[in-house]
């Protein structure tokens, strides 16, 4: 045996020699590039395209650092950290911590830039020459989806972080000399791509049906998305007669309609209408709400393989960690299992809403809790009374936009609700607020009051339009769903009105802000790393 094994190790080694001496034994066969090889007809485009829906996803569900959803809402005017904080969001109330090193902003600009390559990588492989499968209406489309993810990313990064490298090609090498662009220059390739999404994107239908125009789901891009975006650009850009224009363009479309009838699989059961939108199998267009402009799509991954991209905290963060109280337990009427990571500033719960306004309602922010615990008979029913720390995160009230009990998942690790990014709502918001910075406060005022209208709310006058009436009011109709830190520094008014309205919260009060913070720190990683050329910090980073 020990002889048979020497000569199989002696065979071995000699086949080992001659390869070696064969001439291309050492050519590399590459296993992946920075470029895919599949993007030659309509089927490699498609798979390509909705791999950006998808990285989107990657980005609101991340859940490595569960505290990622706090980032973007305490230390703001809106919400604070509870005693149950994770921590990514430390540096973002606690302002003298935000430093170029910070996780949260180096994630994001990776994610971002990540998107940015993606969407380049379709639009050069469009306007390849040797790109011949496919008809030119074709290319547009696959492109005008492409360029509208390309210019949703650096909108946000312009945003969150002012001049940014300008990258439009896709990246095939190691690339060390990157530079700031202009915003100026940044500026005009978000509009160019806008524009052409706005031109070759797919229309809707005036109702609820299940696909565009291009006969694909209507959870994909549509015309409206680009319009919407577009006005959100303008008005960053001080052009507000052009975003005024963009916001009017959507509204006049006549594709959306505002909710204001109770529908949807809990149409029967105790609620309101405003309340509806946000039930799971209520959100999406093709499920009755009328109101959606874009809705990112989840599914359960218990009966969709694959159907969320990681596991995501928005039920666990805003919802109020109400299991913790004995005689409380987890339910579907309390939407599920959550742990209170942030709550709602004193601001918000006492001093924002008016008598009567529906966006207040009991359904819409929960502010009492009863007893539901059937083992404990003497308790049932009753009202969980509010003493305590207990009021600060385990019973503190809380919205009910991201509840939803899961009954595969009962231990509530991940949400998996879609995420409504652009509606109706919204756009009324940005058109009083392009009206407001031209001095059309009587206009604004019309603006304001459709959904003062939809929400039983009392009706306001031209005299009360201003910059921060407006940004009141998003907070009174977006609670929850807007991304509240990039609004306050997309406005320039996240340090007054963080200091203002909410720098005294009793758990971990808002300290350090200055204006500085209204950018965010280029991560000290890209700058090391970006070897060959000068990559400008943030002033005061």
């Amino acid at each position: 045996m020990k002889k048979y094994s020497t000569i199989l190790v002696s065979v071995s080694v000699l086949i080992i020699a001659f390869a070696s001496c064969k001439k291309n034994y050492l050519d590399e066969k590459p296993y992946s590039s920075y470029t895919p090889l599949t993007l030659t007809d309509s089927l490699g485009f498609e798979a390509s395209v909705v791999g950006l829906y998808n990285y989107e996803s990657t980005i609101l569900t991340y859940s490595s650092s569960q505290g990622w959803p706090s980032v973007w809402q305490v230390g703001t005017d809106v919400a604070n950290a509870t005693a149950n904080q994770q921590g990514i969001e430390v540096p973002y109330y606690n302002y003298a911590q935000l430093t170029s090193t910070d996780g949260a902003a180096s994630y994001i600009w990776g994610k971002y830039y990540s998107m940015i390559n993606n969407a380049n990588i379709i639009v050069d492989g469009v306007e390849s020459p040797s790109t011949t499968k496919i008809s030119q209406i074709g290319k547009n489309a696959f492109a005008a989806e492409a360029k509208f993810f390309r210019a949703y990313a650096y909108n946000n990064l312009a945003t969150l972080f002012g001049k940014v490298p300008l990258i439009i090609h896709t990246i095939t090498a190691p690339k060390t000399d990157f530079v700031r662009a202009s915003l100026d220059d940044v500026n005009a390739q978000i509009v160019n791509d806008l524009t052409f999404a706005i031109s070759n994107l797919a229309d809707l239908t005036a109702g609820t049906g299940k696909l565009n125009s291009q006969g694909k789901p209507v959870g994909r891009a549509n015309k409206y998305m680009a319009m919407q975006l577009l006005a959100e650009v303008y008005l960053r850009m001080g052009k507000n007669d052009l975003a005024e224009q963009q916001a009017q363009a959507v509204i006049n479309s006549g594709k959306f309609s505002l909710i204001k009838t109770r529908y949807g699989v809990r149409a029967g059961a105790a609620g309101d209408y405003y309340s509806d939108m946000f039930v799971y199998g209520n959100e999406r267009r093709a499920q009755g709400n009328t109101e959606a402009i874009w809705v990112l799509e989840q599914e359960n991954p218990s009966t969709v393989v694959g159907g969320n991209t990681d596991a995501a905290q928005q039920r666990r963060v805003w919802g109020a960690a109400y299991y913790n109280i004995s005689g409380l337990v987890i339910c579907d009427s309390l939407g599920g299992r959550s742990i209170g990571r942030l709550r709602l500033s004193n601001w918000v719960l006492y001093g924002l809403y008016p008598t009567g306004d529906m966006r207040n309602s009991q359904y819409n922010i929960r502010r009492r809790y009863y007893y539901n615990d059937i083992t404990k008979p003497d308790i049932y029913g009753k009202q969980v009374p509010f003493t305590g720390p207990d009021t600060l995160y385990k019973i503190c009230p809380s919205t009910t936009k991201w509840g939803a009990f899961d009954p595969n998942d009962v231990f509530g690790y991940a949400m998996i609700k879609d995420f409504m990014m652009m509606r109706l709502g919204e756009t009324y918001l940005l058109l009083a607020e392009a009206q407001v910075k031209q001095g059309k406060t009587a206009d604004a005022a019309a603006s304001i009051n459709v959904l003062r209208t939809r929400a039983n709310a009392p009706q306001v006058t031209a005299d009360q339009m201003t910059l921060n009436f407006v940004l009141d009011e998003r907070a009174r109709e977006l609670i929850a769903e807007e991304n509240r830190r990039m609004t306050l520094m997309r406005t320039g008014t996240l340090v007054e009105r963080s200091l203002r309205l909410n720098s005294n919260d009793a758990q971990h009060p808002t300290t350090g802000l200055a204006t500085k913070n209204l950018l965010l720190p280029i991560p000290l990683s890209e700058i090391q790393l970006n070897k060959d050329a000068v990559l400008e910090q943030n002033p005061g980073y």
